[in-house]
Parts: C-alpha cells; structure tokens; sequence
C-alpha cells in the first residue's frame, strides 16, 4: 500500500493533502445542511430526502450546471480564493430560481494542478456561504489533481444544482403578455461573465495591473474584477411571493438583450429604456479604454442588470418595494408590446449619466 500511494505521489497526485482538504471543508459544508439531508460528507453519493416533495401537488425539478470561466484567473493572481465560490453558486442557483424552483442542493468539482488543502477549503468556504446565502444545502463534491495538465497554482471550479417547483407555478414566456412591464434588479458588478473581455481590454492591450488603484471605481482593479456575483435565489422567490411574476430573466453571458428575449414569447417586443439606469463604473471603463461599441458591450457584459422581471403593471410597485426591503436596488426598464414576428428586445435612448 505504502509503494502504491507512494509511486502516485511521485505522478503528482497527493492523496493525503487531499485527505487534509476534505477535514478543513468539513465545517464549512455542514452550515449548509438543510433537514432533508441525509448523512455526511464522504460518501459516494449525497442524499436528499424527496418525501419533502410530498407536500407539491405535482412536483417538478429544475435542474443547472455552469462553471465561472476565466474569473478564476483573477482569484488566482491575487491568490485570494474565498469569494469565488459566490461565482460558482451565484451562476448555479439564479438559473434555477428564475423559472420559479427553490434550489434544493448543489454539488461542485474542482479541479487543481496540485492539491493545497488550505486553498481549496477557502474555495469551498465561498461555496459554502453562498450555499447558506440561496438556502441550498452543499450536498457533495469532488477535488481532482491533474499534474500535467494545470500548472500547481492552477484550478477550474464547476457544479450542479437541482430545485423542485409546483407544476402549475413554473414562471416562463408563456405567462407573458402585451403590456407587461420589465423591472430590473441591479448587479454586483460583472458578476462571472466577459472576462475574456474585460481581461483583454483591460490586463493584456491597456497593460494594467490588478493592483492598480483606479478613482473611477474607488478601489484597485483586481478588487473590483473579484467583486462576487449578487446570490438572488431567495430575493427572488420573496419576489414571486410578494407579487405577480411572469418570468425572469438571468442577465449572464450574451448580455441583457439576448437572455430577456428568451423568456418572451413569439410576437412580443420588450422596448428598454436605456435613460432608465447608468451602468457601474467599471462598465463604462471596459467600453472607454478598450474602445468597445455600445452594441459589442451590450452583448457581451450584463452592464449593471443582474435580472429582468417581467410582470403585470400592477405588480410593478410592490416588486420594487420588496426587492428595496430586502437590500437591492429595483426599477422599471421598460415594457412589452405586440408585434409580428419572433420575440425580441430593443434598447433605446442613451444612459443616464
């Protein structure tokens, strides 16, 4: 046994730091233990109890998978490790709640050049405290060491997540209509998508450093490019209890435009004021230094809009009360209107500001 582990060890594979990262996680998965939950971490397969389902008239999962890209390159440079797990989370669970689904459990996979225990439990500390955050229990997991393959400094995070959603609730463009109104919630930042860009504009052609104080943003670059991603799992479902929701939309790659219009359905418009709102400084510092075009950026970065609520006008205020209650900054977009054709959004006017 000795040889083996040893002849392992010599190939770059260190099961015993893996073993010491596995204690030093323990603490931070069991704060996010929901009763359903059955046994501990270690096993093969994490277990959740569906009797809690027994409650739904018809029980549907909604399920999501999703890594961070290449943000993790920041947290790496600034070898700071314990906010990234929010990206992670953040991606997972805001796919879910947008259709109506209560995240129940989330599992993850890091991949690593070389197992640092000590790194790797700051990884799954964020993990675990955005677990706690959406209210999703971390049911499970898996740290791989690939010599070889990722330099020792190197790691990739991706997971999954399933929730549970009565049938007769699930929100979607099918629920849309002619005259419905589109609220924003306001993003942390770049939340997790269009670093390739940002990262191009900003570190590679502009040739800036992570520690470079920058006034507009009131912090150094690397600071803000950490900033981790809004968690609105349980904002959300507040949201669609609070009021009358007929879809949302989770503003993540492709940019606000491109991921409202998949929740609208055929022959809708959604006119976008964009006088309605003034994106964050470091928005307007990606289009500025790298030269990017209002559409190229658009399309690319979610430009201060985490999500997009598209409900009845009579539920606008009392969506935009609740989400203030609960710390987050709401306001109206827009509105939807008939047409012919394919659903789409357009984004008129210029930002305020």
């Amino acid at each position: 046994m000795t040889e083996a582990t040893s002849a392992y060890a010599a190939a770059g594979v260190d099961i015993e730091a893996g073993d010491r990262a596995v204690e030093l996680m323990k603490a931070h998965v069991a704060r996010t233990r929901r009763p359903e939950v059955l046994g501990g971490l270690g096993g093969f397969a994490g277990f959740f109890d569906a009797s809690a389902f027994k409650g739904y008239d018809h029980p549907v999962l909604a399920t999501s998978t999703d890594g961070v890209g290449t943000k993790v390159a920041i947290a790496q440079a600034l070898d700071k490790h314990d906010t990234i797990g929010f990206d992670l989370i953040g991606m997972l669970v805001d796919d879910l709640v947008v259709v109506g689904a209560e995240p129940l459990f989330v599992t993850d996979y890091i991949a690593c050049g070389k197992v640092v225990p000590e790194r790797i439990a700051d990884i799954v500390k964020g993990i675990a405290t955005a677990c706690e955050v959406a209210g999703a229990a971390l049911l499970g997991g898996e740290t791989a060491e690939h010599p070889g393959l990722l330099e020792p400094d190197e790691y990739d995070i991706a997971g999954a997540t399933t929730g549970v959603v009565e049938r007769s609730k699930i929100l979607g463009p099918d629920r849309v209509r002619p005259g419905d109104v589109v609220v924003a919630l306001a993003s942390s930042g770049l939340h997790s998508n269009g670093y390739s860009l940002v990262r191009h504009v900003l570190l590679n052609r502009a040739g800036w450093a992570l520690d470079r104080d920058v006034p507009e943003l009131g912090t150094t670059l690397g600071e803000e490019l950490l900033t981790p991603t809004q968690v609105y799992a349980q904002d959300i479902l507040a949201l669609i209890e609070a009021a009358e929701v007929h879809a949302i939309s989770h503003v993540t790659g492709g940019g606000l435009a491109n991921n409202l219009a998949r929740v609208l359905p055929a022959g809708l418009v959604a006119t976008l004021r964009r006088d309605s709102w003034t994106p964050p400084a470091i928005f307007q510092l990606v289009q500025q230094v790298g030269q990017v075009s209002q559409p190229d950026i658009e399309a690319t970065l979610n430009m201060g809009v985490g999500m997009a609520l598209v409900a009845p006008a009579d539920a606008v205020d009392q969506l935009v009360r609740t989400a203030s209650d609960r710390g987050l900054t709401a306001w109206v977009l827009g509105e939807t209107v008939a047409v012919e054709g394919d659903a789409r959004v357009d984004l008129t006017g210029s930002h305020a500001g």
